[in-house]
Parts: C-alpha cells; sequence; structure tokens
C-alpha cells in the first residue's frame, strides 16, 4: 500500500513538472488544459476524485517521505478542500473558474515556475525520504 501512495504521490509531482513545463514552452497548450476545468459534471467529479486519490496518497505516504509534516498538511488541504467541492454544484465551480483561471493565466510564467519547484520538491521529497 505504501508503494502505490508513494506512486500516487511521484506521479502528482511529474504532472506538476509537466504542467510548468507545457506553462513555459507552450503557453497556448497550457492555456488550453487550463481552461478546461470544470467544463463538464463529469470533468468536475473526475478532478474531485483525483484530488482525493492525491490527498489521501499524500497523508498515507508522508512517514516515509522528506518533510512528512508539510506532506501531510498538503494531503489534508487538497482532502479538506475537495470534500467542501463535492457540496458545490459543478455549475458554480464552473462559473467560478470560468472567473479565476484567467486572471491566473495572466501570470502564467510564474504559475510554470511555480509548478516546476513544486513538483521538483514532491519529487525529491519520495526519493530522498523513501531511500531512508
Amino acid at each position: 500500500m505504501m508503494f502505490l501512495a508513494l506512486t500516487v504521490v511521484a506521479l502528482a509531482g511529474l504532472f506538476l513538472f509537466g504542467l510548468g513545463l507545457l506553462a513555459l514552452a507552450w503557453p497556448a497548450k497550457a492555456r488550453s488544459f487550463l481552461l478546461g476545468f470544470a467544463e463538464t459534471a463529469a470533468k468536475h467529479y473526475l478532478e474531485l476524485c483525483v484530488r482525493l486519490a492525491i490527498g489521501a496518497a499524500f497523508i498515507f505516504a508522508a512517514p516515509r517521505m522528506a518533510g512528512p509534516a508539510v506532506a501531510e498538511f498538503a494531503g489534508w488541504v487538497l482532502v479538506l478542500t475537495t470534500a467542501l467541492m463535492f457540496l458545490v454544484p459543478w455549475r458554480m465551480h464552473r462559473a467560478f473558474a470560468q472567473r479565476s483561471v484567467p486572471q491566473a493565466l495572466a501570470q502564467l510564467p510564474l504559475l510554470g515556475f511555480a509548478s516546476l519547484a513544486g513538483g521538483t520538491a514532491i519529487l525529491w521529497s519520495v526519493y530522498t525520504g523513501s531511500a531512508i
């Protein structure tokens, strides 16, 4: 079970790293990808399920990661915010995304560098922590 949790966390790190590369190298593709969230009820619930799985993986894997308190906190933030989002109708989520994502995209290079840094930190934490 620990291997699965660490794998899910590592995949989340790879996703963030890839998103950072996409944002910096192909900003138009990154914009299109990010604007697609909450577009349909199916995407909304898929996003929530993925967030919940990643959050649970962070919580479970935290003891085997470098910076376990930070990893566990990140996991709980994902789980709790996802639980709240399950209470919000997807149309409200879509309306919020339609307002907020374009504002975030105005800072796409910063988002790209932050994603690279976050992905790298997650991968480093999994690699160094699980090697102990």
